[in-house]
């Protein structure tokens, strides 16, 4: 069964200095997938931002807790890689959202989620964390070519190492600080180029829907997202929230994870916007520099829709200018968090399932790791039965 701690874990309430630290931890996972969309598939940096932003808007009604806000992970870098065009990406965003809307909605989300056993869960997590230390270290050695006025590679490194010491040390004191810098780099670059600021939003376009559209999403993006989406944006994080916030967490289930992530998705499609979902391991990402309440997804969120909706037309320019410094020292961090996870792992038939989960995620694919799991799992447990 799928299980987590019920302990509850705050014990103060959260200062919004802390919440807002925690608001911007999970910006690593974000902004490379949102410039890559922006800067190489044609998305406009509006219809980008502004899915994300109203999700994280509907977390913070919904749910009263930090839950993340992610773009599509293997759904954005595939899209990315093979240069998909704008239909495309928005008919896998229909698709992604009607599927998730209906298994939601009818229960099968939970059902299933009921039979997972914890071990395999945590497989899941620590494949996640691997990933997104994974995704740190081609930020820093090898950083896309979309990314613009990097410093060169030994010294975004020798950057990152500091950063990453001081945020471990500092956490939510000076997370905000970090970010806001960067952020007023960037602006600082931006205009030495001479880019000037330029107010409105880009144009919100409706997609060309056909079904070759459609049969190409299915085929290039959705099935390799499914169960990437299932596990990480439905299951881990129902169990992660639990995790941190014990009985608090009693509204996050992944039912409810799949209908709010499949409604974002419907929005998304319907702007050609970027697809989005719930990621574990950007809640850990959250929890670690100080979120704590719905106050850090309504800061992102807003901050979010304000960017889209006043700025859009300048952010294509600025968020290619992010220091990958700071995204990589934001990635590692959550890594760590989310890996600490395992810790109520204890016994050696946990840690064999955790270990074939984890394995096949990373080195192949997460629909074959919980599948593995499962099987592991159950023949595990067949002496204890005996």
């Amino acid at each position: 069964m799928l299980v987590a701690g019920t302990k509850q874990i705050r014990t103060t309430a959260p200062s919004w200095r802390h919440e807002a630290a925690g608001a911007v931890a999970d910006l690593g996972v974000l902004v490379p997938i949102a410039v890559g969309l922006i800067v190489l598939n044609g998305l406009t940096a509006t219809a980008v931002l502004l899915p994300a932003g109203l999700l994280y808007l509907l977390v913070a009604r919904t749910y009263r807790l930090p839950i993340a806000v992610q773009p599509l992970k293997a759904f954005g870098a595939i899209a990315i890689a093979a240069g998909a065009p704008v239909s495309v990406i928005a008919a896998g965003a229909v698709i992604m959202g009607t599927i998730f809307m209906v298994l939601g909605a009818i229960g099968a989300i939970d059902a299933v989620a009921r039979f997972i056993p914890s071990s395999v869960i945590r497989g899941v997590q620590l494949t996640v964390a691997v990933l997104l230390a994974q995704v740190a270290f081609s930020l820093v050695f090898a950083t896309p070519r979309n990314f613009v006025q990097q410093w060169p590679t030994a010294i975004s490194a020798a950057v990152t190492a500091v950063l990453l010491l001081g945020l471990w040390l500092l956490r939510g004191r000076l997370a905000l600080i970090v970010v806001v810098v960067a952020i007023g780099g960037m602006t600082i670059s931006a205009l030495h180029t001479g880019a000037l600021p330029a107010l409105g939003p880009t144009a919100l376009l409706w997609p060309h829907f056909s079904a070759a559209n459609f049969g190409t999403a299915l085929t290039l993006l959705v099935i390799p997202q499914l169960p990437l989406t299932f596990a990480n944006s439905c299951l881990a994080p129902a169990d992660a929230a639990r995790s941190y916030f014990g009985d608090e967490a009693a509204r996050v289930t992944p039912g409810r994870l799949a209908m709010t992530l499949g409604a974002a998705n419907l929005l998304a499609g319907s702007i050609s916007g970027m697809p989005v979902c719930h990621g574990a391991g950007g809640l850990s990402a959250h929890y670690a520099f100080g979120a704590r309440s719905w106050r850090a997804p309504t800061i992102i969120g807003g901050s979010l829709l304000i960017i889209g909706l006043l700025f859009g037309r300048w952010a294509a320019t600025l968020l290619p200018l992010f220091p990958v410094s700071v995204l990589a020292a934001l990635l590692v961090i959550a890594a760590i968090t989310h890996a600490m996870l395992l810790r109520d792992m204890h016994t050696w038939r946990d840690w064999m399932v955790v270990a074939v989960v984890t394995g096949l995620g990373v080195f192949s694919n997460l629909a074959y790791g919980v599948v593995a799991g499962l099987l592991l799992s159950a023949l595990l447990r067949q002496p204890e039965r005996r």
